[in-house]
């Protein structure tokens, strides 16, 4: 059935979801019980198939509204001569639909997003995906109803009026998609829905370790179509730079008063890796060619704690 919202002011009828909660004809309404619901005959019923003219076609959806309306439209006498390995795995052995279960980093990225990003009139939505995704990833019912009552709060104070406050009737109707029935709900749906973009995996419905494979494969054609021996080659931190880098630091030390122009002249460094290194002395500490290096700057109090160790050690 199509329901449409009013309110005191005319507006453009909406089309709702059944599982979205309505109030009953003479129960109170948002504005209080002095404000009872109130129902109103318009016309006589509708054909759903006059509702598709009001769908713009312009991104297929009316096709793929007739598409289901045409499958739907089969008796399951029409379907067991149709699809008969259809019938006997969901109609006589009662078989539910096949699917795999999604890691639970789906549902968690999910509930980060709706919690952070959603906007008033995507609310329910947001949780009503939600559900959606705790069944498709094996999320436990009662954590799902914790993190679903936990955005009530927040959602409720989104609300900038009073006739469009955020209550616990919502989360519990949304929550009705806990269903094996909506494990396929489509992503494009879900975006419309909630309001937010759902990137697209680009692994063209591979899995993860084909992908790889593939893209691995295609990374090492292309290091031998450019002559290299390994990938890595080019790649990370320049060869030697890290010897540049102690060679300007040894000879700033050893001349303190010296310039850029003196260091490139008696080292042979390029000027661009003088400049580069020469207010960049090498880290305290550093692992090379298997031993661990300490740099400690001299003074007048290591050297005579050297000469006291010495001298304790019996040597002059």
């Amino acid at each position: 059935q199509i329901w449409n919202k009013f309110t005191s002011t005319i507006k453009e009828p909406q089309m709702q979801g059944i599982l979205q909660g309505f109030r009953v004809v003479g129960s109170g309404s948002k504005l209080g019980r002095e404000y009872p619901v109130r129902a109103f005959r318009l016309g006589g019923p509708v054909e759903l198939a006059r509702l598709l003219d009001y769908i713009p076609d312009s991104n297929g959806e009316q096709q793929r509204l007739e598409g289901l309306m045409r499958k739907s439209r089969l008796s399951l006498a029409e379907a067991k001569e149709k699809y008969p390995d259809w019938y006997e795995r969901r109609i006589v052995k009662k078989e539910r639909r096949g699917r795999w279960t999604v890691k639970r980093d789906l549902y968690d990225w999910w509930l980060h997003r709706i919690a952070d990003e959603i906007r008033v009139g995507h609310r329910f939505y947001g949780i009503m995906t939600l559900a959606i995704y705790a069944k498709k990833c094996g999320i436990d019912e009662d954590e799902l109803r914790r993190d679903a009552f936990a955005l009530l709060r927040p959602y409720d104070d989104m609300s900038v009026e009073d006739i469009n406050r955020f209550t616990k009737d919502d989360v519990v109707c949304a929550l009705e998609m806990f269903n094996e029935d909506y494990v396929t709900f489509p992503r494009d749906d879900i975006a419309k829905l909630s309001g937010l973009t759902m990137p697209v995996n680009k692994r063209n419905f591979q899995k993860q370790a084909d992908h790889l494979e593939i893209a691995r494969a295609i990374r090492d054609i292309k290091a031998k179509q450019q002559g290299k021996k390994d990938w890595r080659e080019g790649n990370g931190r320049p060869k030697d730079s890290g010897t540049a880098q102690a060679r300007v630091y040894e000879w700033r030390q050893q001349h303190p008063e010296g310039r850029k122009a003196d260091c490139h002249r008696e080292t042979g460094l390029d000027p661009k890796t003088v400049r580069k290194w020469w207010d960049c002395p090498p880290p305290a500490v550093r692992f090379e060619n298997g031993h661990v290096t300490v740099r400690v700057s001299p003074s007048q109090e290591l050297s005579d704690w050297l000469l006291d160790a010495l001298h304790d050690g019996g040597q002059e």
